[in-house]
């Protein structure tokens, strides 16, 4: 017997379908039950790859009598947070503000009005942890909303005032390069110099802070960060949190060394991550970092991406009931697979029989290629080599295990996240042309799947949409298709890519400065949300207005350069306290603070001299570029930074603008370099 869940779109739904439980998706038909029967809802918040999601599940949603006690005296609803991100911020807001954490599974009690009285995040089903069953818990709050209801609606009434009061933003001054260098400076100074990162376990990856950094140095023409970087980088990618196997990187480490994931892998961490060091090569050409993108889009190509082009959400952590199961490894099995290169390979990484984790390896390089190489009496360059034939044979092995879930929903803003960090892979390393087609087949399912009618929607699976849609999609897949057009110069790409923009900033902009999270046509919640702080994820309003910045730069039009301007305003006092919580909008601070350089190539698309001309431009990390190329200037849907430039004697011709300057056009390599690095 299945619930109201069978006919969703997300298969976080969809695994609690056949549950006891009478959940409900989120909608006017639950809320008008709720009204109706005057009965308070519990809201349970989570999503497919979330390893205490599905314990709580098994332990209380799938018994019987707790189900029972639910369905009789609560409205139950069930949301994917990665659906419905509106939702899940207005109330883990509420869930930190009654708690002083968060988390998931979130767990909140609310009011017919949808006002939250009482949040948690897991419970037991016995008492367990210092926590109080689920029971206790059900049981206590349907005897308060039965027996002591002025007191409920009063502590809802309370919780209501301050989220209200938490949407309230105040502009302040631009921050200026002055302020840059300061963040800068503090987070080196928070640096863990130890095992790499910011703070303590559990470890995440701080993609946006390693690109700021990145960019920080760029623009600032410093190495000052390059130590950290490379630090950083590396601690990360050797293993543990990074499948050496597999490619792609899990969503955070339980430890401090990097060692022991939660072993979920997000395409969001992926695609902020891969870009990271995507950028990081261009600014070193060291090969690790090369390494690692290239593994981390092939893992993408291969275990991440529908027939049609758009790429899943997740795959879980757990397999046959335990976390991590798909990857760990004995000290046998290693040695059945690799047989007479097994010694190499355990060395590599320090693998023994008690293992590094319940009796069991998690792969962690141990030591470097250089001492690798010495011990066994190679060159230091056969190394890598040696040991991605050993990857290899391993993953082949690991192939016939049973699979993690894999959560294949698409999401717009997720999927244009990794369409930027790919399309850049494309047009940044040689002989890409897979990585090229792979962009383009997800711009297009993009463009098409998820916006029907003309509509951008927020997720789709199996030839279903959802109804909704946020900023985070329309800004994430603006920027993606920006890279996508820098790297084809197709200019369809451009033209969606404006249009989306106009749209969004009809949709969802705050009159008082920045943007909704939810368009002014949408859904009536609690509060209309405006969450500016960057977490996993970049904030909406972070790449809203990166997004803007750029195509102020392609356009000249100056309500694009306005909206992101009032937009930095409202987070200045925030990004100086607390830099780590902001990294996406520090990025786009980088842009406005400095000079952004427009770049006009103009020729034709085969000439070697044309080619020359990308080439050079292409060649460095130049994070404060944009670029604009065609055969003609006058072609239809082309940007304005294209108008009025033509050849120079036939040949193929660089314009360089900046800061309300252009430089002289010029057709030599030579000239443009010196222009570009001026």
């Amino acid at each position: 017997m299945s619930n109201q869940l069978s006919n969703s779109t997300s298969p976080y739904l969809l695994q609690h379908a056949h549950n006891p439980v009478n959940w409900h998706p989120w909608g006017k038909e639950a809320l008008k039950i709720a009204k109706a029967e005057n009965k308070p809802i519990f809201l349970s918040i989570g999503y497919a790859a979330c390893h205490w999601c599905h314990v709580m599940a098994h332990e209380s949603f799938e018994d019987p009598e707790t189900a029972a006690f639910m369905n009789e005296r609560f409205i139950n609803i069930k949301v994917d947070r990665e659906e419905r991100p509106d939702l899940d911020n207005i109330y883990m807001q509420a869930t930190i503000a009654m708690t002083g954490s968060g988390g998931w599974p979130m767990s909140v009690f609310l009011t017919p009005e949808l006002k939250p009285f009482y949040a948690g995040t897991y419970f037991p089903p016995v008492r367990r942890y210092n926590m109080p069953s689920f029971m206790e818990v059900l049981s206590g709050l349907a005897n308060a909303w039965a027996n002591d209801r002025e007191e409920v609606e009063k502590t809802g009434g309370k919780v209501f005032q301050h989220l209200n009061a938490q949407t309230k933003s105040e502009n302040g001054e631009v921050l200026t390069t002055a302020h840059l260098d300061a963040i800068a400076r503090s987070m080196q100074e928070s640096y863990d110099w130890g095992y790499g990162g910011w703070g303590d376990a559990p470890k995440f990856p701080q993609a946006m802070a390693a690109e700021f950094l990145l960019h920080h140095a760029n623009v600032r023409k410093t190495d000052e960060h390059a130590k950290l970087i490379k630090h950083y980088l590396y601690a990360m990618a050797r293993g543990g949190m990074y499948d050496v196997v597999g490619g792609g990187f899990s969503r955070y480490s339980t430890d401090n060394q990097w060692r022991v994931p939660h072993f979920e892998k997000m395409l969001y961490d992926n695609a902020l991550l891969t870009r990271t060091y995507l950028h990081a090569w261009q600014a070193t050409r060291d090969p690790f970092y090369k390494r690692i993108v290239e593994d981390t889009i092939k893992f993408i190509a291969k275990e991440m991406t529908h027939e049609q082009g758009g790429f899943y959400s997740s795959l879980d952590a757990d397999s046959e009931g335990e976390e991590g199961k798909f990857y760990i490894w004995t000290l046998e099995e290693v040695r059945d697979v690799l047989q007479h290169d097994s010694d190499f390979f355990e060395a590599a990484y320090g693998i023994t029989p008690k293992g590094n984790w319940e009796g069991k390896t998690v792969l962690q390089r141990a030591i470097d290629d250089a001492t690798l190489a010495a011990r066994f009496k190679l060159d230091a360059e056969t190394v890598p080599a040696k040991l991605a034939r050993s990857h290899t044979r391993l993953y082949t092995a690991r192939a016939q295990r049973i699979r993690p879930g894999t959560d294949d929903k698409i999401l717009t803003a997720w999927n244009g996240l990794m369409l930027a960090a790919i399309a850049e892979a494309a047009r940044v390393f040689e002989n890409t042309e897979p990585y090229l087609h792979l962009a383009i087949h997800n711009a297009e399912f993009l463009l098409s799947s998820l916006r029907p009618n003309g509509q951008l929607r927020r997720a789709w699976r199996e030839g279903k949409t959802t109804n909704e849609v946020f900023l985070e999609d329309y800004a994430a897949l603006i920027l993606g298709l920006l890279e996508l057009y820098q790297t084809d110069f197709n200019e369809k790409w451009f033209s969606s890519a404006r249009e989306l923009a106009d749209e969004m900033i009809e949709k969802f902009t705050d009159p008082s400065g920045g943007f909704f999270d939810t368009p002014q046509d949408g859904e009536n919640l609690l509060f209309r949300p405006k969450d500016v702080q960057d977490n996993a994820t970049p904030s909406g309003n972070a790449l809203a207005c990166e997004a803007l910045l750029k195509l102020a730069a392609y356009t000249d039009e100056g309500k694009y350069r306005d909206l992101a301007e009032n937009s930095l305003k409202l987070v200045t006092q925030f990004t100086l306290r607390y830099p780590l919580g902001f990294g996406r909008w520090l990025t786009a601070a980088e842009l406005a603070a400095g000079t952004l350089k427009q770049v006009a190539a103009v020729g034709e698309a085969q000439d070697p001299s044309f080619q020359g001309l990308l080439k050079a431009i292409r060649a460095e990390y130049r994070p404060s570029v944009v670029v604009a190329a065609s055969p003609s200037s006058s072609k239809e849907n082309t940007p304005a930074l294209l108008q009025e430039r033509g050849m120079i004697n036939g040949k193929a011709t660089v314009y360089v603008c900046e800061g309300f300057v252009c430089k002289q056009p010029t057709t030599e390599v030579e000239i443009l370099i010196e222009q570009l690095n001026s």
